[in-house]
Protein backbone atom coordinates (compact mmCIF):
# COMPACT_ATOMS: atom_id res chain seq x y z
CA UNK A 1 0.00 0.00 0.00
CA UNK A 2 2.39 2.27 0.83
CA UNK A 3 4.28 1.59 -2.46
CA UNK A 4 1.12 2.51 -4.14
CA UNK A 5 0.94 5.58 -2.52
CA UNK A 6 4.08 6.63 -3.04
CA UNK A 7 3.72 5.44 -7.27
CA UNK A 8 0.26 7.75 -7.20
CA UNK A 9 2.27 10.94 -5.38
CA UNK A 10 5.44 10.65 -8.23
CA UNK A 11 2.42 10.04 -11.41
CA UNK A 12 0.52 12.53 -10.08
CA UNK A 13 3.69 15.21 -9.91
CA UNK A 14 3.66 14.52 -13.74
CA UNK A 15 0.78 17.12 -14.01
CA UNK A 16 2.82 19.59 -13.02
CA UNK A 17 4.98 19.28 -16.52
CA UNK A 18 5.98 22.11 -18.67
CA UNK A 19 3.66 22.90 -21.95
CA UNK A 20 2.16 19.28 -21.87
CA UNK A 21 -0.15 19.58 -24.90
CA UNK A 22 2.71 20.47 -27.53
CA UNK A 23 5.68 18.25 -25.97
CA UNK A 24 4.20 14.98 -28.15
CA UNK A 25 5.05 16.97 -31.15
CA UNK A 26 8.69 18.23 -30.61
CA UNK A 27 11.89 16.80 -29.88
CA UNK A 28 14.11 16.90 -26.48
CA UNK A 29 15.80 19.48 -27.43
CA UNK A 30 12.65 21.77 -28.83
CA UNK A 31 10.86 21.10 -25.76
CA UNK A 32 14.02 21.86 -23.44
CA UNK A 33 14.47 25.67 -26.08
CA UNK A 34 10.72 26.29 -25.08
CA UNK A 35 11.30 26.19 -21.23
CA UNK A 36 12.37 29.69 -19.78
CA UNK A 37 13.85 27.67 -17.02
CA UNK A 38 16.04 25.52 -18.91
CA UNK A 39 17.74 28.26 -20.90
CA UNK A 40 21.36 27.59 -19.67
CA UNK A 41 20.93 23.91 -20.50
CA UNK A 42 20.21 24.80 -24.07
CA UNK A 43 22.85 27.22 -23.83
CA UNK A 44 25.38 24.42 -22.95
CA UNK A 45 23.63 21.86 -24.89
CA UNK A 46 24.45 24.37 -27.83
CA UNK A 47 28.15 24.75 -27.03
CA UNK A 48 28.90 21.09 -26.62
CA UNK A 49 27.29 20.60 -29.78
CA UNK A 50 25.03 18.29 -29.18
CA UNK A 51 21.75 19.79 -30.95
CA UNK A 52 21.54 17.13 -33.22
CA UNK A 53 22.39 14.52 -31.30
CA UNK A 54 19.77 14.94 -28.72
CA UNK A 55 17.40 15.86 -31.85
CA UNK A 56 17.64 11.86 -33.44
CA UNK A 57 15.75 9.74 -33.24
CA UNK A 58 16.84 8.33 -29.73
CA UNK A 59 14.97 7.39 -27.73
CA UNK A 60 16.52 9.12 -24.51
CA UNK A 61 15.47 9.82 -21.22
CA UNK A 62 16.76 13.06 -20.30
CA UNK A 63 17.19 14.63 -16.31
CA UNK A 64 17.33 18.24 -17.31
CA UNK A 65 18.62 20.58 -14.59
CA UNK A 66 16.73 23.81 -14.14
CA UNK A 67 18.37 27.11 -14.67
CA UNK A 68 18.75 26.98 -10.23
CA UNK A 69 20.16 23.58 -10.51
CA UNK A 70 23.17 25.34 -12.78
CA UNK A 71 23.29 28.40 -10.11
CA UNK A 72 24.11 25.87 -7.26
CA UNK A 73 27.01 25.34 -8.54
CA UNK A 74 30.48 27.26 -7.73
CA UNK A 75 31.04 30.77 -9.30
CA UNK A 76 32.51 30.84 -12.54
CA UNK A 77 31.76 26.93 -13.03
CA UNK A 78 29.46 27.27 -15.86
CA UNK A 79 31.38 30.13 -17.98
CA UNK A 80 34.15 28.06 -17.50
CA UNK A 81 32.23 25.04 -18.79
CA UNK A 82 31.18 26.50 -22.12
CA UNK A 83 34.48 27.80 -23.38
CA UNK A 84 35.42 25.85 -26.81
CA UNK A 85 38.57 24.62 -24.67
CA UNK A 86 36.60 22.82 -22.10
CA UNK A 87 33.88 21.06 -24.73
CA UNK A 88 34.86 17.66 -23.91
CA UNK A 89 34.21 18.51 -19.97
CA UNK A 90 30.92 19.67 -20.89
CA UNK A 91 29.81 17.22 -22.98
CA UNK A 92 30.55 14.55 -20.62
CA UNK A 93 28.37 16.14 -17.55
CA UNK A 94 25.77 16.50 -19.94
CA UNK A 95 25.37 13.01 -21.28
CA UNK A 96 25.71 11.86 -17.63
CA UNK A 97 22.48 13.48 -17.45
CA UNK A 98 21.15 10.96 -20.79
CA UNK A 99 20.15 7.59 -20.36
CA UNK A 100 19.78 5.64 -23.68
CA UNK A 101 15.97 4.46 -24.10
CA UNK A 102 12.37 5.74 -23.18
CA UNK A 103 12.29 5.88 -19.43
CA UNK A 104 8.78 7.23 -18.20
CA UNK A 105 8.25 7.88 -14.76
CA UNK A 106 6.11 4.51 -14.51
CA UNK A 107 9.50 2.90 -15.99
CA UNK A 108 11.74 4.25 -13.31
CA UNK A 109 9.60 3.70 -10.41
CA UNK A 110 9.34 -0.44 -11.38
CA UNK A 111 12.89 -0.28 -12.13
CA UNK A 112 13.53 1.60 -8.52
CA UNK A 113 10.70 -1.35 -6.81
CA UNK A 114 12.40 -4.51 -8.82
CA UNK A 115 15.84 -3.28 -7.43
CA UNK A 116 14.65 -3.35 -3.66
CA UNK A 117 14.57 0.49 -3.47
CA UNK A 118 17.24 1.27 -5.91
CA UNK A 119 17.97 1.78 -9.55
CA UNK A 120 21.34 1.70 -11.39
CA UNK A 121 21.13 3.47 -14.53
CA UNK A 122 23.86 3.72 -17.07
CA UNK A 123 24.20 7.19 -18.37
CA UNK A 124 24.95 7.93 -22.26
CA UNK A 125 28.47 9.33 -20.46
CA UNK A 126 29.08 5.56 -19.26
CA UNK A 127 28.83 6.13 -15.49
CA UNK A 128 26.29 4.95 -13.45
CA UNK A 129 23.76 7.07 -11.79
CA UNK A 130 21.50 5.94 -8.97
CA UNK A 131 17.75 7.15 -8.72
CA UNK A 132 15.51 5.98 -5.51
CA UNK A 133 12.66 7.33 -3.70
CA UNK A 134 13.50 9.66 -0.53
CA UNK A 135 10.61 11.42 1.24
CA UNK A 136 8.29 9.94 -1.75
CA UNK A 137 10.43 12.06 -4.09
CA UNK A 138 12.25 10.16 -7.14
CA UNK A 139 16.03 11.16 -6.40
CA UNK A 140 18.78 10.64 -8.12
CA UNK A 141 22.27 10.39 -6.43
CA UNK A 142 25.47 10.84 -8.61
CA UNK A 143 28.94 9.50 -8.53
CA UNK A 144 30.10 11.90 -6.04
CA UNK A 145 26.95 11.15 -3.71
CA UNK A 146 25.30 14.54 -5.14
CA UNK A 147 21.45 14.42 -4.77
CA UNK A 148 18.76 15.91 -7.22
CA UNK A 149 15.31 15.49 -6.89
CA UNK A 150 13.22 15.05 -9.98
CA UNK A 151 10.47 17.75 -9.61
CA UNK A 152 8.22 17.07 -12.84
CA UNK A 153 8.07 14.16 -15.13
CA UNK A 154 7.19 12.93 -18.60
CA UNK A 155 7.34 15.64 -20.72
CA UNK A 156 6.52 13.27 -23.60
CA UNK A 157 8.98 14.13 -26.97
CA UNK A 158 9.01 12.78 -30.12
CA UNK A 159 12.58 11.09 -29.54
CA UNK A 160 11.65 9.95 -25.85
CA UNK A 161 11.43 11.66 -22.38
CA UNK A 162 12.29 14.69 -20.22
CA UNK A 163 12.37 14.54 -16.42
CA UNK A 164 12.70 17.98 -14.69
CA UNK A 165 15.52 18.12 -11.92
CA UNK A 166 16.63 21.16 -8.91
CA UNK A 167 20.67 20.13 -9.28
CA UNK A 168 23.39 19.19 -11.62
CA UNK A 169 24.58 16.15 -11.31
CA UNK A 170 28.56 14.86 -12.34
CA UNK A 171 30.11 11.77 -12.67
CA UNK A 172 32.65 10.68 -10.22
CA UNK A 173 35.87 12.49 -10.75
CA UNK A 174 38.87 10.24 -12.21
Amino acid sequence: MKSVKKIALFLTMSLFSLGAIAQAKSDIVTIAAGSADHTTLVAAVKAAGLVETLKSKGPFTVFAPVNAAFNKLPDGTVESLLKPENKAQLTGILTYHVVAGNLDAKAVLAAIQKGGGKAVLTTVAGSKLTASLEDGKVTLTDGNGGKAIVTATDLKATNGVIHVIDTVVLPAAE
